[in-house]
């Protein structure tokens, strides 16, 4: 597999079957032939264009792992934002990821289907369900290879990936022990969820039973700020743990980096306390 270099410019891109290059984090297929049903289109060119990504018809993870002396067990897919149209891959997904790989965590980028852009067959409901579950499971089954346990692999989302996110952790994720595919036996439900200036979809009107703890973060000038509050309410009335933290000003989508804003310097640092008290620290199983 290939890494695909982000060059400011539009190319395109061939995924399937390509050696990658050295110093590349290595890339990983959802489905080694394609998502089922969905087969025939794996080798076609997706569209880059500074970092971000469309034509998306061959998932896969892209692995970052910590140096092995920080490194704390826990493994988290990150789901990257755009609307579901198309992926911000590099600021929704490669930054988050390095900056969890530098502190211990090791750090798998989800390049999803998008059932937003126009002319493609694929349902929110449905597949991109079916990709953030088999994320999950795939990166369960390879827990041993990358050094975490398989009960503490969860899942962070950017704004349309946080729909993603949601979506894979409120519906029933059991595997199917009967499954020709020994990854789809195992749990596609995460272990806990991050949730940043998540959008709508995916939250259920009531959370069921099971439902993984969460970590929250959004502005409150951002157009979504109302999923967060809605989440928090639910929460608890589901006397589920969560933490939230509601930023006065911000936008949507200040990611990782640098925002301008002394207060949003250190929201990833909050996010790295919650991982170590509730994740690492082996914290009571979910109510």
């Amino acid at each position: 597999m290939m890494l695909t270099r982000f060059l400011g410019t539009v190319v395109f891109v061939i995924v399937a079957a390509v050696p990658a290059a050295a110093g590349d984090p290595p890339v990983i297929p959802l489905w080694e032939n394609g998502p089922p049903g969905f087969e025939g289109r794996k080798g076609e060119a997706e569209l880059i264009d500074k970092g971000t990504i469309t034509n998306v018809h061959y998932p896969t993870l892209t692995v970052f792992r910590p140096e092995p002396e920080r490194a704390t067990g826990v493994g988290i897919v990150v789901a990257p934002g755009g609307g579901l149209a198309k992926l911000g891959f590099q600021g929704g997904g490669v930054e988050p990821a390095r900056f969890l790989a530098d502190r211990g965590f090791a750090a798998f980028v989800l390049k999803y289907r998008l059932p937003r852009e126009p002319g493609v067959p694929y349902k929110f409901e449905e597949h991109s369900l079916e990709d953030g579950q088999r994320a999950v499971r795939l990166v369960r089954s390879k827990a041993a290879d990358f050094g975490i346990k398989p009960e503490k692999v969860g899942m962070l989302g950017f704004s349309a990936g946080g729909e993603v996110v949601s979506i894979t952790s409120y519906r029933p994720g059991a595997g199917d022990p009967q499954a020709t595919d020994p990854v789809n036996r195992l749990d596609g439900r995460p272990a806990f969820q991050m949730l940043v200036y998540p959008g709508p979809l995916g939250i259920p009107s009531r959370l069921p039973a099971g439902s993984p703890p969460a970590f929250m973060v959004i502005a409150a000038d951002d157009p979504h700020t109302s999923v967060v509050i809605n989440l928090m309410n639910l929460f608890r009335e589901s006397d589920i743990d969560y933490e939230a933290h509601v930023y006065a000003r911000g936008g949507h989508g200040f990611g990782v980096k640098k925002s301008g804003r002394q207060s949003l310097e250190h929201w990833p640092d909050r996010m790295i306390d919650w991982l170590q008290d509730e994740v690492v620290a082996d914290p009571p199983p979910p109510k």
